[in-house]
């Protein structure tokens, strides 16, 4: 499992004891994006210094992801980072516009393209991050867990290709269909990248890993398992034996019963499949994270504490982890995220 001495020593293993299945008596509690802009201090920083900048500065990135740890005191911390660093680190441009989000000005539409993409060393083109895994868990001092992620292959491809964020990335989906072969040669670079960077991070400190398929639901049951899963699958046999994987797929409810037989430790479920169907989607027998709706953080804070322990209670607390159905927004209110952390802490309490 790496660094087993550090698991050890951690003064809250709550998370990692639910990736494990083990009986508990609260489940554990973080949130997706918690490292992040509903937090004054660290728009304090983001109005100093731009996005890849605190990104590529392990000081910054250190700072940013133990931030909620100090404010709202989740049960486990998650890297500050992109996805879009795993793109940049092969040789595909990548830019943060302001009230734009990424832009990618070279996409990639022909097999040119895709045989310009380098499968890099991950040392020289992201070291930074491993620099501030290392950082981040001198300042975390054992107290929780450190998460590291990346984008699955197929997210990380439709920005690729797409230049951009989308509703639909049908050029994404076009090119998967017009040009299939040069869609999974691209694919594997990206999944190859990808197993590289994430064995590192394991080695530089990370507890678990998380892969995001953030545009995983845009493709129907079939087209996901040849574009998407068969990718993440690839990353998550890479892994298992070395850390705890968790996958998220955003609108994946179709891939629950697929997901449930890997050796993933944990699915991750959207606010648009109940607890129930989740269950018996996924067989019944891993452990899942989810799905409150981001929006409903804006809810009296009474009703949000309501609701956590209604939906604690729907999932049951083992084989549980609370989270949101996906990342927080940035109009939440910090006592409010408070309040959804500190509903889990008084859960049966």
């Amino acid at each position: 499992m790496g660094n087993i001495k550090d698991r050890i020593m951690l003064k809250n293993d709550l998370f990692l004891r639910a990736l494990k299945g083990e009986t508990v008596q609260r489940p554990p509690v973080w949130m997706m994006r918690q490292a992040g802009r509903y937090l004054p201090e660290f728009i304090a920083l983001r109005d100093k210094y731009d996005f890849f900048t605190r990104c590529q500065t392990p000081e910054l990135a250190a700072e940013i992801t133990v931030q909620p740890i100090r404010r709202i005191a989740p049960d486990a911390a998650i890297l500050f980072s992109d996805i879009l660093v795993i793109p940049q680190a092969m040789g595909i441009e990548v830019e943060m516009k302001p009230n734009f989000g990424p832009y990618l000005p070279n996409p990639i539409r022909t097999i040119q393209d895709v045989e310009k993409v380098i499968v890099p060393d991950v040392h020289e083109t992201l070291g930074y991050v491993f620099e501030a895994i290392k950082l981040t868990k001198e300042m975390l001092n054992d107290e929780v867990p450190l998460i590291g992620f990346a984008g699955s292959p197929w997210t990380i491809m439709c920005y690729a290709v797409e230049g951009q964020g989308s509703k639909s990335f049908d050029k994404a989906k076009g090119f998967c269909f017009s040009h299939p072969e040069a869609a999974h040669v691209l694919l594997q670079k990206i999944t190859d990248t990808t197993i590289l960077y994430l064995k590192e991070k394991v080695k530089s400190g990370v507890d678990a890993v998380q892969i995001f398929d953030s545009w995983g639901g845009m493709l129907s049951p079939v087209d996901y398992q040849e574009f998407s899963w068969k990718y993440i699958n690839q990353i998550i046999e890479a892994l298992a034996d070395e850390t705890p994987v968790i996958v998220f797929g955003k609108g994946c409810w179709f891939a629950l019963g697929e997901m449930g037989k890997s050796r993933a430790a944990a699915l991750g479920v959207d606010w648009t499949c109940s607890p129930r169907n989740a269950r018996y989607l996924s067989g019944g027998n891993i452990t899942l994270q989810g799905n409150f709706d981001p929006s409903r953080l804006l809810s009296p804070i009474p009703v949000i504490k309501k609701m956590v322990h209604e939906m604690i209670d729907e999932f049951g607390k083992d084989k549980y982890i609370v989270n949101l159905g996906h990342g927080i927004l940035p109009n939440i209110p910090v006592d409010h995220a408070k309040a959804f952390i500190d509903a889990v802490k008084e859960y049966n309490q």
